[in-house]
C-alpha cells in the first residue's frame, strides 16, 4: 500500500449516509405538506416536487425549463394522422430509438417567397402503430381505389420505398457475386426475365435474386462520389461544407459543362430514335421530364418543366419555344364547360343576365364596352390636345399589372408546370445547355452540372443502384407479438423502378405486401394528364417496344394514361395479387 495523501478521504466520492437519510427526510416533510392541500393542488406539485412519479422512472431535470414547471403530457394523436401502412421501422430494430425528424423540406434555390414542398409522411414512423390502432391512417385528402390488376403509372421520382410483408424478405440479403454480376448483365443486355405467380423458397432462387438486382440499376451523369446528386431543388444544405474544388477554376467548370452538354445530346437521341423511353434532367432550381413518343397519351415528344419562373417563362419564349401551361389550360376548359351549360341549361332571364355579366367582365378585361364612353368623356381633353394616342388609360396599365401579378404568383409552384411538345424539345435542348442560370455560380451547388438519369445507358453515364436493406421487427397484437418484414429501397427511384420491384416482389411474397412511397415533391407535377382528348396508334408503338431495354410489362404499364393529377402513390398495397393504392 502506498502513502495516504494528507486531507484525502473517500468517502467524498459517494454522499454519506447521514446527507442521504436528511434528503430523504426532507421529501417526507415536504410530502406531509403537500397531503394537507387540495387534491387538485397535490396532484400538480407532486409532478413537480415528486422525486420520482413512479418506480423506475428517472428524477425530472430541474434546469430543464425556466419555470420549473412540468412538460404537459403529449396530445393524442388524431384520427387523420399522416402515418402510413409499414412507415419505418427504426424504432423497432435491435431496441434503437427512432429519430424522430420534423418532414423535410425541398427548398427552391431562387425562389423569393420561400414557397416549401413538404413530403406528406415523416422519415421515420412506427412500423406496428398501423396495426394496433386503426385509426392511424393516411390524411383524409387521400384518394383511394378499387382493387386493380394493375397500378396507375407514376412519374414522380421516390426518395424512398419501404416494402412490408408478413412473409420474410431474406432472400433479398447477402446476395452472391455471381448473381450481382448476372444482373448487371441481365440490365445492360435488356433481357426479359418472367417469374413465376409465387415461388416457394425465395432464398434458393437464383433466378428472383437475379432479377431483384437488375431491378435496382440505373445510370447517372455525373457521378461525384462525396456528393448526393439528387434531389437538386433544396439540397444546399446536405452538400454545405463539402469539398467543392472547382467552384473557382472556371476552366474545371467548362470541362464539367463540356461532357454534360454531351451526355444530355446523347440522352435526347436515345429518346428520338426510340431507344430510352424517358429520363430526367434535375438542376438546383426545376426539374425536366422528357418523354419519348407513345407515352402519357402523347404520339411526339414532350418535356415537362416543374418548377418554372416568370423570368424562365419569358426567356422560353425570346428563344422561339412554344409551351403550353397544362393547369392553365384545363381551367380554361372547365370555364367553358361550365358557360356552355349555364347557356343551355338555365331560362331566358338566367341566361340573359349571365350573359351580361359575363360581357360586362369580358369589357372590364380588355377595356372596351359601354364603359368607354364615360371614359372617353373623362379624357376628352386629350384629344382636344392631340396626344389622346400617346397616353395609356389606366385601364390598360392596372390590366397588364394584374396579368403580370397572376403569372408571379404561381411561380415556383406546382401551377407553373410546362409542357413542350415535338420540335420545340430540341429547341428546349439548345436552350438549356446555352442556359448560364442552369448552373448555380455560388453556394455549395456553384459549378456543378445538371444530374441526369435514366433508365438505360447513355454517353459518359454511371452505372448505380439503388440501395436495398432488409429490417426484422415486432410489433405487439393484443397479448402477443408478431414479426414484421420490411425491405427499405432508397435512391432515386423512378418509375420502371417501383414496376419491376413491384413484379418480383408478388413473385417472392406470394401476391401480398404493402409499400410507403415517399416522393420527391417537386416531380409529383409530372403525373398531370396531356393527352388532351387525342388517341395514338397503338400499332406503330408496340413496334418500338423491344427496343426501350424495359420489361413489356413495365412498359405497358408506362403508356397508360395519367390519372394522379398533380399527386403521387404515397402507398401501394397488394392483396391476393390486386393492388390498391392511395395517393
Amino acid at each position: 500500500m502506498g502513502s495516504v495523501v494528507p486531507g484525502y478521504s473517500p468517502g467524498f466520492k459517494k454522499p454519506p449516509e447521514t446527507l442521504r437519510l436528511k434528503r430523504k427526510r426532507s421529501w417526507k416533510s415536504v410530502a406531509a405538506s403537500i397531503s394537507a392541500e387540495s387534491p387538485a393542488a397535490t396532484a400538480q406539485q407532486d409532478a413537480t416536487l415528486s422525486p420520482r412519479p413512479y418506480p423506475g422512472s428517472r428524477r425530472r431535470n430541474p434546469f430543464s425549463s425556466m419555470e420549473n414547471t412540468p412538460r404537459p403530457p403529449p396530445a393524442p394523436r388524431p384520427a387523420h394522422s399522416p402515418v402510413g401502412k409499414a412507415a419505418g421501422a427504426e424504432w423497432l430494430v435491435s431496441g434503437s430509438d427512432a429519430r424522430r425528424s420534423p418532414s423535410r423540406q425541398l427548398v427552391n434555390g431562387l425562389q423569393e417567397d420561400r414557397s416549401v414542398w413538404k413530403e406528406e409522411f415523416s422519415e421515420t414512423t412506427a412500423v406496428g402503430s398501423f396495426i394496433n390502432d386503426p385509426h392511424l391512417a393516411p390524411p383524409s385528402t387521400d384518394v383511394s381505389s378499387s382493387p386493380s390488376y394493375e397500378f396507375p403509372v407514376d412519374w414522380s421520382i421516390k426518395t424512398r420505398l419501404l416494402f412490408t410483408s408478413s412473409q420474410n424478405f431474406a432472400w433479398a440479403d447477402h446476395l452472391k457475386a455471381q448473381e450481382e454480376s448476372q444482373g448487371y448483365i441481365q440490365h445492360c443486355r435488356a433481357a426479359v426475365i418472367n417469374l413465376p405467380q409465387s415461388i416457394p423458397e425465395p432464398k434458393l432462387s437464383t433466378e428472383l435474386r437475379c432479377a431483384f438486382q437488375q431491378s435496382l440499376v440505373y445510370w447517372l451523369h455525373p457521378f461525384l462520389p462525396w456528393l448526393q446528386l439528387f434531389p437538386r431543388i433544396g439540397a444546399d444544405r446536405k452538400m454545405a461544407g463539402k469539398n467543392n474544388m472547382w467552384s473557382c477554376d472556371d476552366a474545371l467548370q467548362q470541362i464539367l459543362m463540356r461532357e454534360w452538354s454531351l451526355s444530355f445530346t446523347s440522352l435526347y437521341n436515345l429518346l428520338r430514335a426510340k431507344l430510352c423511353p424517358y429520363f430526367y434532367v434535375c438542376t438546383y432550381q426545376f426539374t425536366v421530364l422528357f418523354r419519348a413518343a407513345g407515352f402519357a397519351g402523347s404520339d411526339t415528344i414532350t418535356a415537362l418543366i416543374s418548377p418554372t419562373t416568370r423570368g424562365l417563362r419569358e426567356a422560353m419564349k425570346s428563344e422561339g419555344i412554344e409551351f403550353y401551361l397544362p393547369f392553365q389550360e384545363v381551367r380554361k376548359r372547365t370555364c367553358n364547360v361550365v358557360a356552355s351549360h349555364l347557356e343551355t341549361g338555365l331560362p331566358d332571364h338566367y341566361e340573359t343576365t349571365d350573359k351580361n355579366v359575363e360581357n360586362k367582365e369580358g369589357q372590364g378585361m380588355s377595356g372596351g364596352g359601354d364603359n368607354d364612353d364615360d371614359d372617353d368623356d373623362g379624357f376628352s381633353w386629350l384629344e382636344e390636345m392631340g396626344v389622346q394616342d400617346k397616353i395609356k388609360k389606366p385601364e390598360t396599365i392596372s390590366i397588364k399589372l394584374s396579368k403580370e401579378r397572376n403569372e408571379i404568383k404561381m411561380d415556383h409552384k406546382p401551377q407553373s408546370v410546362v409542357l413542350v411538345k415535338g420540335s420545340n424539345t430540341f429547341t428546349l435542348l439548345n436552350f438549356l445547355i446555352n442556359c448560364k442560370s442552369l448552373v448555380a455560380s455560388v453556394g455549395p451547388q456553384a459549378g456543378i452540372p445538371p444530374t441526369l438519369l435514366s433508365p438505360v445507358c447513355f454517353r459518359g453515364a454511371t452505372m448505380q443502384t439503388l440501395k436495398a436493406r432488409t429490417i426484422n421487427a415486432r410489433t405487439q397484437i393484443s397479448t402477443h407479438y408478431k414479426d414484421i418484414f420490411t425491405l427499405e429501397i432508397t435512391g432515386p427511384v423512378m418509375p420502371h423502378s417501383l414496376h419491376s420491384l413491384s413484379m418480383v416482389l408478388k413473385s417472392a411474397q406470394k401476391g401480398s405486401f404493402s409499400a410507403v412511397c415517399y416522393t420527391n415533391e417537386p416531380t409529383a407535377v409530372f403525373n398531370i394528364d396531356i393527352s388532351n382528348g387525342q388517341n395514338i396508334k397503338e400499332e406503330s408503338i408496340r413496334k418500338d417496344l423491344c427496343n426501350y431495354g424495359l420489361h413489356p410489362n413495365t412498359l405497358d404499364q408506362l403508356r397508360l394514361y395519367s390519372t394522379l393529377g398533380k399527386s403521387s402513390i404515397k402507398h401501394l398495397e397488394m392483396n391476393d395479387y390486386f393492388y390498391t393504392w392511395k395517393s
